[in-house]
């Protein structure tokens, strides 16, 4: 009698491990539409701007204008998300993302005028969003599935981000020729990137829609009503607004601090490639935390964390200092978003989850609009390392709001 017990343990968990993985593969494979989102069609500009200021004859601002423009257009796609929702679904929606912005990045290879790039990276920015919004409903969607690894399912998607990093970071100093306008082939480099990604997180996308449906069930739809009001909100959503303006900062300027810091590109390619790596990893460290923590307590986590990851550069110059700096912020920054999409799940009936991310992708949008040209502005006149202890400052200020955030539904 005793053996039988002893035997039936590898026995229940057998099915569990079988179900446990194609779910954790589809998770990482829809993870690459955020590596297309972010890592490629955004964070990856920061590789080319030294290239590209000094080619163009940009100030720093004019720099930070770019990634402004390109949250401008993210703004945009988050403010259009919804209505866009209710006629398309989540999977057609993401398909077309991913696909448009691929084309885009191509078109980017192809422009060397400031205000026609301006108008592309504004375009980017709407089809980037459409990419992350409905990647994460998907993601949310693949976690309530599998209630005991929601965490970790968020943390994979849009720790996705991380892959598109560090392709980048192989990708761009490659691609980029000594030539008159050379940054243009690292554009065309990422365009075949993003391509190639898009293949992937396709399918998977179809997958999970076709798996996990996107109707509402009634008990969702009569739980609408009783749907926490967006003012309860308020603290999150602010706090999340100063995580946008404070580590997009250190997103578009660590590169060019760096590089004015006088390390070499072997030390800057080193440093993003282990910001990417970090970043990939992430998923796994906080699952626990996404899981646990129903109100703001984690973002406020994560910003205190990235706090200390902008700061760091900005008060030492030494290489291992930066390397550091780009492992703590790889290691939290993706997870700061996840932390988002964890309390949409958390706090709200599946059928408003649409409604409650691109909530937050709105003020993270807004953050990201004033972020670049703000840092950039205080950077021409005070120098890199003064904008970056201002994102700090701001990433703490976030992490007080966020903490101030209560549990919106008993659990």
């Amino acid at each position: 009698m005793p053996t039988k017990s002893f035997d039936a343990a590898p026995v229940s968990q057998a099915p569990e491990a079988a179900h446990r993985l194609p779910t954790l593969v589809l998770a990482a494979a829809l993870s690459l539409g955020s590596a297309i989102a972010l890592g490629l069609a955004r964070f990856a500009y920061a590789l080319l701007l030294p290239s590209m200021k000094l080619d163009l004859g940009w100030s720093f601002a004019q720099a930070g204008a770019m990634n402004t423009a390109n949250a401008l257009g993210y703004l945009l796609g988050a403010l259009a998300f919804p209505r866009l929702a209710r006629r398309w679904s989540a999977g057609a929606l993401f398909g077309a993302g991913c696909a448009a912005t691929a084309v885009l990045m191509a078109v980017s290879g192809l422009l060397a005028d400031t205000h026609s790039l301006l108008t592309l990276r504004v375009i980017t920015g709407a089809s980037s969003a459409a990419i992350f919004i409905s990647g994460g409903v998907l993601a949310a969607r693949l976690a309530s599935a599998r209630p005991h690894d929601a965490g970790l399912i968020l943390g994979l998607y849009y720790g996705g981000t991380g892959w598109g990093i560090v392709v980048s970071s192989i990708l761009v100093p490659v691609a980029i020729a000594d030539v008159t306008h050379g940054w243009q082939f690292a554009w065309f480099a990422l365009a075949a990137a993003c391509a190639v990604f898009a293949a992937v997180a396709i399918v998977a996308a179809r997958k999970i829609e076709r798996s996990q449906g996107s109707a509402p069930s009634t008990a969702q739809a009569a739980a609408v009503s009783d749907a926490p009001r967006w003012p309860r909100f308020a603290p999150a959503l602010l706090g999340y607004g100063l995580f946008g303006v404070g580590y997009i900062g250190y997103m578009t300027f660590i590169v060019a601090l760096l590089r004015n810091a006088g390390m070499s590109a072997t030390v800057v390619t080193s440093f993003y490639l282990l910001l990417g790596a970090a970043t990939v990893v992430s998923a796994r460290v906080w699952s626990g935390l996404l899981d646990r923590m129903r109100g703001g307590q984690a973002l406020a986590v994560l910003n205190a964390l990235l706090a200390i990851a902008t700061l760091l550069p900005a008060l030492f110059t030494q290489p291992w200092v930066a390397f550091v700096s780009g492992v703590l912020f790889g290691a939290t920054f993706l997870s700061a978003v996840a932390s988002t999409t964890a309390f949409v799940r958390h706090n709200l009936p599946a059928s408003h989850w649409a409604k409650g991310i691109s909530a937050f992708t709105i003020v993270f949008a807004f953050g990201q609009i004033v972020g670049p040209m703000a840092i950039g502005w205080v950077s021409d006149g005070a120098g890199l390392a003064r904008g970056l202890v201002y994102s700090a400052l701001l990433l703490v200020a976030g992490a007080v709001l966020a903490a101030c955030q209560k549990p919106l539904r008993p659990q």
